[in-house]
């Protein structure tokens, strides 16, 4: 009583003086807690970097709000860390699992516990979250083979770098194979994976320039890797390869064809800013607010694969991004 009493003199005291007064202004702030893999390539460093900036520009404007970022180098790590999380009273968390599976038991804690969930890009094998948030993987797939078939004309050789053996690097070699089996003048010769490394994909596309005497195309469907199949080719002097197409969108990449590389002319985005809108998610969902401001709360939402060519390539350029 003599606290609810304090809160009308207060109140009314303020309205005599004309301040403006929102009990929203006393209230404790949410804990946002936001989990990712270390910066191990470029992705992931672009990953970091826009966690980084979104969670700055929100705490410029929201006073109310509390954030701890962190990463982990392995699953186990980042399974510590989330358990540290919700030690400190976190009401949300956006996570991209290191590896859904190790992470699936710890995440259905939290999301049991009535923490308000957000799992981005790579989905657990059981659902456990109130939004799930990622790029368009068959997208990828399906928009670089459509792109590089066009390229082609419809016919030639091609090697093929794969990702990580993980659900969304399966997703994108399954949609662009579709797209190739309607072009049977297009052979693919290789296709292998290189954990979206650079220099595996060194080591990788090194072994492809002396298996196969010739080669048309390469799809390595990763920025990161096409800066290694570039350098194996440039060590190699061969000159028969016409294109590499990678994605996910790099600055660097994006600048090479900016500037009229011969043989890098498009990529496929999937952009790491898709955390920084998991966190956004995460801030309106902890508040009990409509996601996005959305009549229906949204479990799925999948960003477009857009294709980058020199035409819109300024509308995907951010030389400030780690990647």
């Amino acid at each position: 009583m003599k606290i609810l009493m304090k809160l009308i003199v207060v109140s009314l005291f303020a309205i005599g003086l004309n301040i403006p007064f929102t009990l929203s202004a006393m209230a404790e702030k949410v804990k946002v807690g936001v989990s990712v893999p270390s910066a191990d390539h470029g992705w992931t460093a672009g990953l970091l970097w826009w966690a980084k900036k979104a969670v700055q520009e929100i705490e410029a404007k929201d006073k109310d709000v509390e954030f701890y970022v962190v990463a982990a180098s392995s699953g186990s790590k980042q399974v510590g860390d989330v358990e540290d999380l919700m030690i400190k009273g976190i009401n949300a968390l956006v996570i991209l699992p290191h590896n859904p599976a190790t992470l699936q038991t710890v995440i259905q804690e939290a999301y049991d516990s009535g923490i308000y969930t957000v799992v981005v890009d790579r989905e657990l094998p059981k659902p456990a979250q109130h939004v799930f948030l990622a790029g368009d993987n068959p997208g990828l797939g399906r928009i670089g083979g459509e792109w590089l078939a066009k390229e082609l004309g419809g016919k030639g050789k091609v090697v093929v770098l794969e990702g990580m053996p993980i659900p969304i690097n399966k997703q994108r070699v399954d949609a662009f194979n579709e797209v190739m089996a309607a072009h049977p003048g297009i052979e693919i010769l290789d296709s292998q994976p290189a954990d979206w490394s650079t220099q595996k994909a060194l080591r990788l596309m090194e072994n492809y320039l002396q298996k196969h005497d010739h080669i048309d195309a390469v799809w390595c469907q990763d920025d990161d890797m096409l800066k290694g199949v570039m350098q194996a080719i440039k060590e190699s002097g061969r000159t028969e390869i016409k294109t590499v197409l990678g994605g996910a969108g790099s600055k660097d990449i994006i600048k090479m064809i900016m500037e009229d590389n011969p043989t890098v002319r498009a990529t496929v985005t999937y952009n790491p800013s898709m955390i920084a809108s998991g966190i956004v998610f995460g801030v309106e969902g902890a508040r009990g607010q409509r996601v996005g401001g959305l009549y229906h709360t949204p479990s799925r939402v999948i960003l477009a694969a857009d294709l980058v060519v020199k035409a819109n390539a300024d509308d995907f350029y951010f030389p400030d991004a780690a990647f």
